[in-house]
């Protein structure tokens, strides 16, 4: 008969065999551990917002139509700031601002003061706008496009002022927050946007993107610091004299109340050519942003693809070229049509010819690319840019590891791809007496930024 020790007697090779293994899922489970943490620690971020909501009744941009200044405020407007370390030791730093547009000069200035200041260079700061058309007019080159008087102009220059000071002390505050963190990336889905350009005529074709990118920004514990969150749509859902961040401010406050102590970072994507719709009312400007923060939820509540460094960031300006611009006597005949705005257009190009002798042949474009390791590019596109150079650039980069967001740095004009620029239209071309330019882009428009972007993703792309 066996004792209870004997029956718990193994052959030696047995024994052996089970022991070796369990050696070696230890070493492997040890190897997976100690990668997961390196990878974590790879990583800090710092993340501040300061509300920039005016304080005085001041112009709205976005709408040609108003035509008088604000008249309260509906939803607070953010500057926020998140800053990403790598082990490098030199932060980038991602700002979103609940505005309409900025312009160059207003990006140049910002950018300017946070280098001297933080030493930040050009291609550490991303500047992005969610354009919201509730929001304030920002910028000194935009007070001729709206029917504001001189006082009314000296509004936006104090608001102006104020606005970059305070995005700089943002970025400021994100770099003194800096801390051990953990970065994840996933991408939902959210049908919110509409391609507006049929809505006048259904013959057009109607791309949209209806990707929603999550950057997850943790602390070593897991607890929730930040959420960015992408979206390629227009602010549109509200047109009254009441400041708010439309639809992409609630959505940033839903998430926001569903995690308390985090901060919600909205990025504008490609949707220069798409609308919320339905819209025109509160309640469906709030309902689409619930879509997009339930959007965010689902994507938080599944498995999410830790981001490893190093982080590598380029910035670079890229010619792109006006169309033949018209002449003087071309401008002085426009001077006498009914229409104001095209007037005012010639009277602008008018003075720049007295001025400098010639018009303006081409913009500097300003293209940025940040690549998170192997796993996440952001591209970031100036201007309002249409949804097929988002469609197209994932395509050629790829579909799961490129997050491409439009409204970036300096929202100079409309970007129109190839397709819509041979469609003509707003998109296409007549929108540009709005921005000041001579003419509408060449055909070569698309092929200009496409290639530098690929220029850019190309010298950033991990090893």
């Amino acid at each position: 008969m066996k004792t209870r020790m004997d029956r718990w007697q193994f052959p030696m090779t047995t024994t052996a065999s089970v022991v070796a293994k369990l050696l070696i899922l230890c070493g492997l489970a040890a190897l997976l551990c100690s990668a997961a943490a390196a990878a974590d620690s790879v990583w800090k971020a710092g993340v501040a917002k300061v509300k920039i909501t005016p304080e005085e009744p001041i112009w709205m941009a976005g709408y040609a139509s108003r035509n008088k200044p604000s008249e309260g405020v509906r939803l607070d407007l953010f500057a926020k700031a998140l800053a990403i370390q790598d082990e490098a030791g030199k932060p980038s730093i991602l700002v979103t601002l609940d505005l309409e547009s900025i312009d160059r000069e207003v990006a140049d200035a910002t950018a300017g003061r946070c280098l001297k200041q933080y030493g930040v260079t050009r291609d550490r700061l991303l500047l992005n706008l969610s354009h919201t058309h509730s929001g304030p007019v920002v910028g000194l080159s935009w007070i001729p496009v709206y029917k504001m008087t001189p006082d009314q102009g000296g509004v936006v220059r104090r608001y102006t002022d104020s606005v970059i000071s305070k995005i700089v002390g943002a970025v400021g505050a994100s770099i003194q927050n800096l801390a051990p963190a953990k970065l994840e990336f996933k991408q939902g889905l959210a049908g919110i946007a509409v391609n507006r350009r049929r809505v006048s005529n259904r013959s057009l074709p109607g791309p949209v993107d209806h990707d929603v990118p999550v950057l997850k920004v943790s602390d070593p514990a897991g607890a929730l610091r930040a959420v960015v969150v992408g979206y390629a749509c227009h602010a549109t859902c509200l047109s009254d004299f009441q400041i708010n961040g439309d639809w992409p401010g609630f959505a940033q406050a839903e998430i926001e109340k569903a995690h308390p102590g985090a901060i919600a970072l909205f990025v504008q994507g490609c949707g220069a050519d798409s609308n919320p719709l339905p819209r025109r009312t509160l309640e469906l400007a709030v309902k689409h942003g619930e879509v997009l923060a339930a959007a965010v939820e689902e994507v938080l509540g599944r498995p999410m693809t830790p981001l490893a460094g190093p982080l590598k960031t380029a910035f670079e300006y890229v010619d792109v070229a006006f169309q033949t611009p018209p002449t003087r006597q071309e401008l002085e005949a426009r001077l006498k049509e009914k229409n104001v705005y095209r007037q005012s257009h010639a009277r602008q190009m008018h003075d720049i010819l007295d001025r400098e002798g010639k018009l303006p042949a081409s913009y500097p474009y300003p293209l940025q690319v940040w690549q998170f390791g192997p796993k996440l590019k952001l591209i970031a596109l100036a201007g309002e840019v249409v949804v097929d150079y988002s469609l197209r650039l994932k395509a050629e980069h790829g579909w799961d590891t490129t997050w491409v967001a439009g409204y970036c740095n300096d929202i100079l004009a409309y970007i129109p791809s190839l397709r819509v620029l041979k469609e003509g239209g707003y998109e296409g071309g007549d929108a540009m007496i709005y921005f000041g330019h001579p003419a509408p882009f060449t055909e070569a428009v698309e092929e200009t930024i496409v290639g530098k972007t690929a220029e850019l993703v190309k010298r950033t792309a991990a090893k």
